[in-house]
């Protein structure tokens, strides 16, 4: 019985400092649309500080706080986002997106929409587009090292 007690303290310790802890409302929530469009989380760093979505017009805006850059699947091009990313979305597409480059041929290239069929993920770079799979994406990765203007 004491086992159990115990057992039960725990538990009750765990979910009350589970509840103290901070929690990063803003970057969940934005994941979470994400997600409701029909994309994967990993399109976004985890370092959000907060989003707008007009829910009729689909336009959004995300504040990262600062520029970053990140290193995207799966074939390890760099890309820089600015301190604030905005587009329009729909179930399945971004468009008008605005904040996300990135080096690729010895060049930079914004990256103007985002297509999801399914398993797959369309990058468009203007009349250019390239085809990933949407499992690479599947986290939210970390800004890295220094912060970068944009």
């Amino acid at each position: 019985m004491s086992k159990f007690l115990n057992f039960f303290y725990l538990l009750l310790l765990l979910q009350h400092s589970h509840q103290s802890i901070p929690k990063r409302e803003p970057s969940t929530a934005v994941h979470t649309e994400l997600i409701n469009y029909g994309f994967p989380i990993g399109l976004l760093p985890s370092s959000i500080r907060a989003y707008t979505l007009n829910q009729t017009s689909g336009e959004f805006s995300v504040d990262l706080g600062r520029a970053c850059r990140i290193t995207l699947p799966p074939d390890n091009y760099l890309a820089t986002y600015s301190k604030r990313v905005s587009g329009k979305i729909v179930k399945g597409s971004i468009a008008e997106l605005d904040g996300i480059r990135v080096r690729a041929l010895f060049k930079w290239w914004s990256i103007t929409g985002i297509r999801s069929t399914g398993d797959d993920l369309v990058f468009e770079v203007g009349m250019v587009t390239a085809k990933y799979p949407s499992k690479n994406f599947n986290e939210s990765p970390e800004c890295e090292g220094k912060h970068y203007a944009s």
